[in-house]
């Protein structure tokens, strides 16, 4: 597929004026992606068979998101979880708790699927199957969605469009809120990197390995990050994983970087699809916001 070449000069040139309610000076997201088991489950039969790695990911709804929605409980805040079908299926308890504190739940996938490796007919069916999943256990239709593994195939691009999604967070092209296009195809994009995403920072595998940073490593990063969103009045994503961030020495500095936030009192905390329909105006300005798109 041809670069676009005029859609990226133009927004080179033509950059939103980015501002936020109530006359904050920066839009911090902190969303999660509550994986469990389907992060192992996708790499393969072998993973599937080692009991341990599955337990660690259970991690994830046991402890890590608990101690999250306490946090953000005790902070007054709503965020983003982006849920896998299976994982709703799985443990419908999370999904209700995560509702019941106000917050938004995003569309994951149903099993993680690595879609760059998948058919047509898998691709659609973790779609498919991760709205089902969810509807079935009481969440509202998602409205945002996040592509599982980090990476996006063509095939899922279209199916995701055609799925009338608000907005989506599967791509780096950007540190700030933009459109995706590829082809006819365009996506109001709220980006994420792997630079602000726990997993490369305390990743650990007992197949390929990794090297856990200080807990203070990833605060000094997010930090950083979001003083320098903060000096251009732009907004920052920050991606974490309950079964990564939700440990306690890393939970602690999760703890820290919201509160020292959410004390100085300057920065708007939304939601995924409140941010998307805050700068939908600006960045597609002849669409406008509709209620129920997807």
């Amino acid at each position: 597929m041809p670069a676009e070449t005029a859609h990226w000069a133009a927004w080179a040139n033509n950059e939103p004026k980015w501002e936020w309610p109530g006359g904050k000076k920066v839009a911090l997201t902190v969303t999660f992606d509550v994986d469990a088991e389907t992060a192992p489950y996708a790499m393969g039969d072998a993973y599937a068979a080692k009991p341990s790695r599955l337990s660690e990911a259970r991690f994830s709804v046991i402890r890590g998101v608990p101690r999250i929605l306490d946090l953000f409980k005790r902070l007054e805040l709503q965020t983003t979880f982006f849920v896998p079908g299976w994982t709703a299926e799985a443990y419908p308890h999370v999904v209700e708790a995560i509702l019941e504190g106000g917050h938004e739940i995003g569309h994951h996938g149903y099993v993680h699927t690595k879609v760059t490796e998948a058919s047509l007919e898998a691709q659609r069916n973790e779609i498919e199957r991760g709205f089902k999943a969810l509807e079935n256990v009481g969440a509202p239709r998602p409205v945002g969605y996040r592509n599982p593994m980090g990476e996006m195939s063509f095939e899922t691009l279209e199916l995701v469009h055609n799925a009338g999604f608000l907005y989506d967070s599967s791509f780096l092209g950007d540190d700030r809120p933009y459109i995706e296009k590829f082809g006819e195809i365009e996506l109001l994009e709220l980006p994420w990197h792997w630079s602000l995403d726990d997993w490369p920072y305390f990743g650990v595998d007992t197949d390929f390995g990794g090297t856990p940073q200080p807990a203070s490593a990833w605060y000094e990063v997010i930090r950083s990050e979001y003083e320098q969103a903060r000096a251009e009045g732009r907004n920052v994503n920050v991606v974490c994983h309950p079964e990564i961030i939700g440990r306690g020495y890393r939970f602690a500095q999760l703890e820290r970087f919201l509160t020292e936030i959410v004390s100085v009192g300057d920065a708007w905390i939304p939601t995924m699809s409140e941010l998307a329909k805050h700068v939908e105006p600006l960045l597609l300005p002849n669409v406008g916001h509709k209620e129920g798109r997807v």
